[in-house]
């Protein structure tokens, strides 16, 4: 396996604030991947990072950890070399934000507590190309299993409509449906029970269909201009327009699916795609089939300064994935847990350089 061209080496030197950021914190995000490999590995990513070559870097960090910044930083450019992901079709990458969201809930159905978060049913499964029936939408990887073969799945009007009422699906209820589906496209929450546990959902299985997200839909039809779309402004859109939120909401077809999780460590995030607890403001979401999980990125990103009053220039690591980042330049940075975490990722959408850190061993060893 050869390096992508779209990787351009460069030195620690050429990193804009690299000697400002605070390793430490990237190192243990870091670490907890590390530790987590030697139980099931990574699988290379199509840019040519193999996971293989990230052993001596993982067998180091699962010994003693650094006592400081400089040794954290020291162990990043032992191990690594920095190298510029260009874009495919040139220009700048681009990052965006996501959080895990608190919000209350109900064990059972109440006159207040309304919309459930569901489990997965029994009647979904996976399909690919070994099982998917002659003309179903190749994007289809879940559909519905019938007697005459898989089927489309219901989509989110028909589930919302009660396509699976009766199943004994529900998690837990929830009192707003516009919480419900932000919760569905961060695809994790933590839940504060009215019984006072606080318990935690995250990604089970999902309806198959594609996303399509209400602020592409509002800024389609006049309702919010295309550079003032944010999680913020959506929300407050659907606040002044009760009556339509079923009908911007059920053009986003895809309906996510959770399954309960406990909160082990209220620092950190829900275990995520690379089956690790997310880091706020360390753990990256990157392409996963361009990608290799567990790679540190050190991302740029001048213009961004919602996580802190200054440029965002941090040493991140890649520890999930989405369906809608899509691309070697593209990342999406987990702000944290609860209301403060979503006021800042609801606002990120920024241009930003991405350098990959690779393992030494493929790019000729020490410089």
């Amino acid at each position: 396996m050869s390096l992508s061209p779209l990787l351009l080496e460069k030195s620690f030197d050429d990193l804009p604030g690299w000697g400002g950021d605070e390793h430490l914190p990237a190192f243990e995000a870091f670490r907890r991947s590390a530790l987590h490999v030697p139980t099931k590995p990574y699988r290379s990513g199509a840019l040519g990072v193999d996971f293989n070559a990230f052993a001596e870097a993982y067998a180091e960090a699962r010994g003693v950890s650094p006592a400081n910044q400089q040794q954290a930083r020291a162990f990043f450019e032992r191990h690594f070399v920095p190298m510029l992901v260009r874009p495919e079709a040139g220009g700048a990458g681009l990052v965006t934000g996501f959080y895990e969201p608190q919000v209350e809930a109900s064990p059972v159905r109440t006159g207040r507590f309304v919309v459930p978060l569901m489990s997965r049913p029994a009647d979904l499964v996976d399909v690919d190309d070994a099982n998917r029936p002659q003309g179903m939408d190749p994007y289809l990887a879940f559909a519905r299993r019938t007697a005459d073969g898989p089927v489309e799945y219901f989509d989110r009007g028909a589930i919302e409509r009660g396509a699976l009422a009766g199943q004994g699906l529900e998690i837990a209820w929830l009192a707003d449906k516009v919480d419900a589906f932000f919760i569905h496209v961060q695809g994790a929450a933590r839940l504060a029970m009215t019984d006072g546990r606080l318990c935690r959902v995250t990604y089970a299985a999902k309806s198959g269909q594609r996303f399509t997200g209400p602020g592409k839909v509002l800024s389609e039809a006049g309702e919010i201009p295309l550079a003032e779309v944010t999680m913020q402004s959506i929300r407050a859109w659907f606040k002044a327009h009760p009556k339509r939120v079923d009908e911007i909401l059920w053009q986003n077809r895809s309906y996510i699916f959770f399954r309960k999780a406990d909160v082990d460590d209220a620092a950190l995030g829900p275990i995520a795609a690379a089956k690790v607890p997310l880091t706020p403001g360390r753990s990256v979401a990157v392409d996963r089939l361009l990608h290799t999980f567990g790679t540190p990125f050190y991302i740029d990103a001048p213009t961004l300064t919602a996580f802190e009053a200054k440029p965002f220039r941090r040493l991140m690591i890649a520890q999930d994935t989405g369906s809608a980042i899509t691309g070697p330049a593209r990342g999406d940075l987990f702000a944290g847990s609860g209301d403060a975490a979503g006021e800042i990722a609801g606002v990120v959408r920024n241009a930003a350089d991405f350098y990959a850190l690779v393992p030494r061993a493929l790019v000729g060893g020490a410089r």
